[in-house]
């Protein structure tokens, strides 16, 4: 599964485009952010990724879970967004 990476800096906008293009190929998308700020910027991205795929008739639904990933060296936890269309 593809895996677009979010972080507090991203612009909604462009990760939703990524969200959307990820699924339109492969038909689903992990989304992952490490921190407060990059969750609030994925769920934003998805959100407009709703609306961008609701255009060509495609309902988006997404599954909150954690994962685990390793930054410098330190393993973190991380909330992973599993992006499927309905």
């Amino acid at each position: 599964m593809e895996i677009v990476k979010v972080s507090a800096h991203s612009v909604p906008k462009s990760v939703a485009g990524a969200i959307a293009a990820v699924v339109r190929e492969h038909g689903e998308v992990e989304v992952q952010a490490v921190g407060a700020g990059a969750a609030n910027q994925a769920v934003k991205s998805i959100a407009v990724a709703r609306s961008y795929m609701a255009l060509v008739g495609v309902d988006l639904i997404c599954i909150p879970a954690f994962a685990t990933v390793e930054i410098d060296g330190e393993e973190r936890t991380a909330m992973k967004f599993i992006v499927q269309p309905r």
